[in-house]
């Protein structure tokens, strides 16, 4: 019984560590196709983009040490200094 428990635990740990890597991963797309638009747009000599540009680049290396979590609160603010910088 304590071995299936144990079992339980890491599957359920697992599908926590899948479901932020994918949102590391898809919060990264959309955030540099946004900081893409953004200096299209003419923002990118705000500072608002630079700290989401610098942010970007930060959840990335995040992503690669595989710090999900991490990488999710980068993107997260990353994308409101984005939309910060375009008012």
């Amino acid at each position: 019984a304590a071995m299936l428990l144990g079992l339980l635990l890491t599957a359920c740990a697992g599908n926590i560590a899948s479901d932020q890597a994918m949102l590391c991963t898809e919060g990264l797309k959309a955030a540099e196709t946004e900081l893409n638009e953004a200096k299209l747009k003419g923002f990118s000599s705000s500072v608002s983009w630079t700290k989401a540009a610098n942010l970007i680049i930060a959840a990335n290396v995040q992503k690669q040490l595989e710090r999900y979590p991490s990488c999710v609160d980068k993107v997260r603010r990353a994308r409101l200094y984005i939309r910060d910088s375009q008012r």
